[in-house]
């Protein structure tokens, strides 16, 4: 009987260990207040102070342009944000916007501050949503892309509202951003979607999680993962596999620019090769040497913007 209860003991010990681990990964990765920009920068290991001085310069030069801050509803009644701005070069072509999806813990323009010059010199008008629970928009509980995907579409319906029914829209995303516009891919589009740009996106919450559980913290992905599965699916709505990019691509119409740092230890290169394999739609990939998270076009900018020039005429 002594060891019984012994084993009984242990037995609770562990499990209330594993609560304890899971309250703890869920609460500080899914909760909005809890998820903090310098963690999540400290983890990517990207080094963005090399890259200061063209920040600066083009971040100046974007937030002196005209812009307007709109909202729309989400399907589940949250206010959601975005920054319009207008283009500011004519073209004498078709009106061409951009919708910018930035990545976890960051919010509408941030991701994009570099990218804003290529999209400026080329005649696009340009979108910056906040995600949910990010930035402006409401929300309590991030999406992690699988939520996002249908908030991107409610932006991809207003923007035929806002330039006409003539405009072409493209969707460049970027991590977590990158995760939300393949996950959109595989839904049924309006004929105005022409592109879809991923950079370092990732396949599923699931697996990014489960990456960095055991390269990071060197903790085994189980049973914390499928636990905090159960409670999200409670408080968010939404599962950690329940939306997969890769099962997504592989119903996309829509062409499909897939890019990627091949030394990103945050969300690793494998993804970007898993999602160009599974992707039905005509495609593109750009893996970037020696670029960490969220690198590529810093790193090599020269080729970042003549595959995004050779990609866009395509799509065109």
């Amino acid at each position: 009987m002594g060891l019984f209860k012994k084993g009984l003991a242990a037995a609770g010990a562990l499990a209330a260990a594993s609560a304890a681990g899971t309250a703890y990964f869920y609460n500080r990765t899914m909760i909005r207040q809890n998820a903090i920009v310098e963690r999540t920068m400290k983890m990517a290991g990207t080094d963005w102070s090399q890259y200061s001085d063209i920040l600066a310069e083009r971040k100046a030069f974007a937030f002196a342009q005209p812009h307007e801050e709109v909202y729309v509803t989400s399907y589940d009644g949250l206010k959601l944000h975005a920054t319009y701005i207008p283009a500011i070069k004519e073209t004498g072509e078709k009106k061409r916007v951009v919708i910018c999806f930035h990545g976890y813990t960051s919010k509408s323009l941030a991701d994009f501050i570099g990218l804003t010059d290529y999209y400026f010199k080329r005649g696009f008008t340009m979108l910056h949503p906040d995600a949910r629970a990010h930035g402006e928009s409401e929300g309590k509980y991030i999406g992690f892309g699988c939520l996002d995907r249908r908030d991107a579409l409610k932006w991809i319906n207003w923007v035929p509202e806002k330039c006409g029914e003539d405009v072409e829209i493209y969707l460049h995303g970027i991590s977590m951003g990158g995760a939300t516009v393949l996950m959109a891919s595989g839904m049924e589009l309006p004929p105005q979607v022409k592109g879809i740009i991923s950079d370092c996106g990732f396949t599923s919450p699931k697996e990014v999680f489960t990456h960095v559980l055991n390269t990071m913290y060197h903790l085994p992905a189980f049973p914390i993962i499928n636990e905090a599965d159960i409670v999200n699916r409670k408080l968010a709505g939404y599962g950690m596999d329940e939306c997969n990019a890769k099962r997504e691509v592989a119903k996309a119409k829509v062409p499909i620019l897939f890019i990627h740092g091949s030394k990103d230890t945050f969300v690793p290169s494998y993804m970007c090769n898993e999602l160009y394999d599974s992707c039905a739609s005509k495609k593109q990939i750009l893996i970037v040497e020696g670029a960490a998270h969220g690198e590529s076009y810093f790193k090599e900018m020269a080729t970042y913007e003549k595959t995004l020039d050779a990609f866009i005429e395509g799509c065109e």
